[in-house]
């Protein structure tokens, strides 16, 4: 897809944006959350937390992180969902670690950068993205993005850490899967707004049918979700993968078809 072809997608999904959130024949009936840890490489302890929790979290990984490979593994072992979480510029000159995406860099670059980073992650289904909120409003580079995730069997959830973030849009163009954040769990580390933000969490999925929180392996968090995600069932509310939640809202087909897109090839090699 060229650029010129994907601004006018662009324009199009402005003029009758696709109905990702609507209710309809795909839509479960019992309210659904879906809960995404960002940040997962960096704390071991708190990391190993979360991928042993019962429930079907959703883990975002940064690349090249010391604990990110065998946290990832672990995580796959006990049936959670392997995310990348992309490194992107940010409005504040908040620095962005190995991996970064940045506006100066040329296509063959982005192309290079994004591809090392998902071949660096075990498992990985799905992409979203880590700061972001200059990168996610520029359409060249986030052209180049999508561009290099259409070619791998990936979802694309737009964290939206700024309002003007045009990244689902661009992936809604390239026909990748994607989602969008609702609700940010814990900016602020405290057990009370967490739960406040829970609570706003499960009251958008009971208006929706399906929610989406990003939260982070802050110690507050972690204890929080190890205490409230098993009382989910007596509310009436469901938890899946972001996975899950994408097929509850597209009438429970497979994102890809067998041999649709290209595998990812690993590229990580150690284990600790």
């Amino acid at each position: 897809m060229t650029l010129r072809s994907t601004l006018a997608l662009l324009a199009l999904l402005a003029i009758s944006p696709v109905a990702a959130f609507a209710s309809g024949p795909g839509e479960p009936q019992q309210p659904t959350i879906a809960i995404i840890i960002d940040d997962m490489g960096h704390n071991r302890y708190e990391g190993e937390r979360l991928a042993k929790l019962d429930q079907p979290l959703t883990l975002a990984f940064l690349p090249y992180r010391r604990h990110t490979v065998p946290l990832a593994k672990l995580a796959h072992a006990q049936s959670k969902e392997i995310m990348l979480h992309a490194p992107m510029a940010n409005t504040r000159n908040f620095g962005l670690g190995p991996g970064g995406l940045t506006p100066d860099m040329d296509e063959p670059t982005i192309t290079t950068t994004l591809r090392r980073a998902l071949q660096s992650i075990p498992f990985v289904s799905g992409v979203n993205n880590h700061m972001g909120s200059l990168l996610t409003q520029q359409l060249e580079p986030m052209d180049w993005v999508m561009k290099e995730l259409d070619r791998y069997p990936v979802y694309f959830v737009d964290s939206r850490t700024i309002a003007n973030s045009i990244a689902g849009s661009v992936a809604d163009a390239y026909n990748i899967p994607s989602l969008t954040r609702d609700v940010f769990l814990d900016h602020e580390q405290t057990e009370e707004f967490v739960d406040k933000q829970f609570k706003l969490l499960i009251q958008t999925a009971r208006e929706k049918g399906t929610a989406i929180g990003i939260g982070h392996p802050h110690k507050v968090t972690v204890d929080y979700l190890e205490k409230h995600l098993p009382m989910l069932d007596e509310q009436g509310i469901a938890i899946a993968t972001v996975s899950g939640i994408w097929a509850m809202r597209n009438g429970n087909r497979e994102m890809f078809a067998e041999g649709e897109k290209q595998a990812i090839r690993p590229a990580y090699a150690r284990s600790n």
